[in-house]
């Protein structure tokens, strides 16, 4: 086995996870999820599909109507975006892959901005690039961006910068002047951007979505936008996915999920056109929702003694650190064990979140959020 597959870490998520498995009172709060199901819309449109026989091979670059509703949805939301720069994939997590199998290669250098989702730091690892992290900075919680700083990281060796905003797991994401400043600077570096646009409509600042790529970019810029069905629309588990890509690009993109998975299934493609045409009703109503869970879950979690924290502008975690507790994994893992509370340990998502806790406030009874804040307060010291 290749040694970079054999040093690749597990998953610490898992591991907290594991620790918590039997046991019927655990109030879990680890999984970037939702407790709601998928809408029954979407559920139909899928049984649907099934019911009509369509459990054969698509197009690679999937439906052209899926492509198509894709394209108009994101042109609704950012600027003009074609049909024919559109890649649906097999889940979120296989755009990204896609998009690191097309871009970065052995010894490429790959700079990643954490905290972040531990599988994106991986993928280029596991292609045999030089992963460089690039950490944010964090100040009484509020977890910023130092921008010169990370222009002078970005070289013209730099092959890939990839970025994911709004952030799991702090929340934080770039301001439109960042965005501008970074897409500026990788125009002369040569430098690819993948941004990680997952959240973008789990967004609680001004406007319907947060700010994007894609509202400043040309089509033929270096940008891979990655995006999922997961979070916005309740499919975590369908596994839908797409890729907004230079025009250039889609080809290769096409043999590359062909070499992967081939393409998505028909019936899952088909739930993916019954959420966008609903998105327009169901999307601000779960952002409701989730703010409500955010708004119930935040100030509570801020007034426990030696708590720090901030409010987050996107995403559906509250990423927060108890002062004295340097091992995020062990916290984790003992407050599981032993006050039922299911969180995630911070050094799941890098060395810069070591010492913090995520925990996700996607939960249709806000009461739950309060249980778990209860079961916190029993594990903190008096």
């Amino acid at each position: 086995m290749r040694a970079a597959i054999e040093q690749l870490p597990g998953s610490r998520i898992r591991e907290v996870a594991n620790a918590g498995i039997g046991r019927a009172d655990v109030l879990a709060f680890w999984f970037g999820e939702s407790d709601e199901a998928t809408p029954h819309f979407i559920r139909d449109a899928a049984v649907d599909s099934l019911a009509r026989g369509e459990t054969f091979y698509s197009h690679n670059l999937g439906l052209p109507e899926l492509r198509a509703a894709i394209a108009a949805y994101a042109s609704g939301l950012h600027r003009e975006v074609a049909a024919d720069r559109i890649a649906v994939t097999s889940s979120g997590v296989n755009a990204l892959m896609i998009a690191m199998q097309a871009l970065a290669g052995a010894d490429d250098e790959v700079v990643v901005v954490e905290p972040v989702w531990p599988n994106l730091p991986a993928q280029p690892a596991i292609l045999g690039a030089e992963v460089r992290p690039f950490g944010l900075n964090v100040k009484a919680g509020v977890w910023t961006l130092d921008l010169d700083a990370l222009l002078a990281t970005v070289t013209q060796r730099t092959r890939v910068l990839l970025v994911n905003a709004p952030n799991n797991p702090t929340g934080w994401t770039l301001t439109r002047a960042e965005q501008e400043a970074i897409l500026a600077h990788c125009r002369r570096t040569g430098t690819w951007i993948v941004a990680d646009e997952v959240y973008e409509r789990i967004w609680f600042g001004e406007g319907s979505a947060a700010p994007s790529f894609l509202d400043i970019a040309d089509a033929d810029d270096r940008l891979v936008v990655a995006h999922s069905f997961s979070k916005s629309f309740l499919m975590t588990g369908w596994r839908l996915g797409w890729l907004v890509v230079p025009p250039r690009m889609i080809e290769a993109v096409g043999k590359l999920i062909e070499f992967n998975t081939s393409c998505a299934p028909v019936f899952v493609q088909r739930a993916g056109l019954a959420a966008l045409a609903q998105a327009g009703s169901f999307v601000p109503g779960l952002v409701g929702r989730l703010k409500l869970g955010r708004d119930t879950l935040l100030p509570l979690l801020s007034a426990l003694p030696g708590i720090t924290t901030a409010t987050p502008q996107g995403g559906m975690y509250a990423f927060f650190r108890v002062e004295g507790e340097d091992d995020s994994l062990a916290l984790a893992k003992r407050l599981v064990v032993d006050h039922g509370l299911g969180l995630a340990p911070g050094i799941a998502f890098g060395a810069a979140g070591e010492g913090w806790l995520r925990w996700c406030f996607a939960s249709r009874e806000p009461q739950r959020l309060v249980q778990g804040i209860d079961r916190l307060r029993q594990a903190l010291p008096l």
